[in-house]
């Protein structure tokens, strides 16, 4: 996807963005996808641990097929188990050939980051972290996640992967665009709902009332209960690495609006506890909710100007209408928008009979001279289907019949006209 932001800009230019203190980030409203702020939204960029929505993604798609119940076991393999060892990163312990429910690794992955858990997931699902990694590639190309290179399961440098590193070289790491992770965002949000359930989670026990009882703190500390808490907060991941810096993207619903913000590496902080990540989230979670809100600016079943020629029908025309409502993004004091909308029909007449509902074109949707950050897919405007208003009838033979009369005599009339006027030419 080409870069569309370079700097800092927003939605509305009558609206001052935010100076946000990172290399990159983005804001978006989750619904339509409507980019309201980014700075640098597609530089190739380290993402540390929030590789761990990809793997949470593909859990959870793997769960919503079948393939895999929340009961099953993982045996902890030496991979897992080696890294889990290490509580310089994030971990919760794992015992070497013992068995863990999905579950629990996944509560581990989405609290605590832990990474241990999260090779121990690949591995269950893949077969191997290599081939888990080949899963995820994959599923960036289909969702479209734009420019993005997976080198491992946790979004660590591979050096730090204890000789067991599968994909590329050992000082490698995970990147993607702010862009791209906006909508890895948006997409497990919207096919996967279920996941905020264990995102929002601030606190919890893991493997509660077992010598392996560990106590898991989120590492979003927006949450309400944490330090940063902020109300509405309910997801979704960090991530800390030297070379990503440290990285946020988190979700949170005001007002019934739900934003996602992106920080990738942000400035001023020397360590993970840094608040910087979290307070840069807030100045774009407040530039957000504080400017901007989703408003229905077409309703469902609107009419719309053009109409299309019906052949042999007891009309004819048809009138037409949109068949969807269209919300999107405006200004919080917008109470009339001025739109530009702009219908694209796929043919020029219909043969009858026609029904009622027959989509037969689209109409995009767009704010008037106010909007250059478009959509988070790349879009430029809300797109929405054509529908014809009423049934159109096919016309009996009778009437038929007295139609092609009619052609035929206009058609000799136009013959004669053009015969005349080619005289006096």
């Amino acid at each position: 996807m080409s870069s569309l932001v370079h700097g800092p800009v927003t939605v509305d230019a009558a609206v001052a963005p935010p100076t946000v203190n990172a290399n990159a980030a983005i804001t978006i409203e989750e619904s339509t996808g409507k980019i309201l702020y980014g700075k640098n939204p597609d530089q190739l960029m380290g993402i540390a641990s929030m590789t761990k929505m990809m793997d949470e993604y593909l859990l959870l798609e793997a769960i919503g097929k079948g393939k895999l119940k929340w009961d099953d076991k993982v045996t902890i393999s030496d991979y897992a188990y080696e890294v889990s060892q290490d509580r310089a990163l994030s971990n919760v312990p794992l015992r070497r050939g013992e068995q863990y429910s999905v579950e629990e690794l996944y509560q581990a992955v989405a609290i605590y980051s832990a990474n241990g858990a999260a090779i121990a997931i690949a591995e269950k699902i893949a077969g191997s972290e290599a081939k888990f990694v080949d899963m995820m590639s994959k599923k960036a190309d289909e969702l479209k996640l734009g420019a993005h290179r997976f080198v491992n399961v946790s979004g660590l440098t591979n050096s730090d992967l204890k000789g067991h590193h599968q994909v590329g070289a050992i000082t490698d790491e995970n990147q993607m665009t702010a862009r791209g992770v906006a909508k890895l965002a948006q997409d497990l949000i919207q096919d996967y709902p279920e996941v905020l359930k264990t995102s929002s989670i601030a606190k919890k026990k893991f493997r509660e009332g077992t010598s392996d009882q560990i106590d898991m703190t989120n590492w979003n500390w927006l949450l309400p209960g944490l330090i940063y808490a902020r109300t509405g907060v309910d997801g979704l991941k960090t991530g800390t690495t030297d070379y990503a810096g440290q990285c946020l993207t988190a979700t949170a619903v005001q007002d019934g609006m739900r934003v996602i913000t992106v920080i990738m590496h942000a400035n001023g902080g020397t360590s993970a506890h840094d608040k910087t990540r979290f307070s840069e989230t807030n100045k774009m979670l407040d530039f957000a909710f504080n400017n901007f809100k989703v408003m229905e600016v077409r309703k469902a079943n609107a009419a719309v100007k053009d109409k299309i020629k019906v052949n042999k029908g007891k009309e004819d025309s048809v009138n037409l209408v949109t068949k969807d409502a269209v919300k999107t993004v405006v200004p919080k004091a917008t109470t009339k928008p001025k739109l530009d909308e702009k219908v694209a029909l796929d043919e020029k007449t219909l043969d009858a009979p026609v029904k009622k509902d027959t989509k037969v074109g689209t109409m995009a949707v767009q704010l008037k001279d106010s909007d250059t950050l478009g959509y988070i897919d790349g879009k430029k405007a809300e797109t929405i289907n054509v529908v014809t208003k009423d049934d159109v009838a096919k016309s009996n033979w009778f009437m038929l019949t007295l139609q092609n009369i009619g052609d035929f005599f206009t058609g000799i009339w136009d013959y004669i006209t053009d015969g005349v006027q080619g005289w006096f030419n």
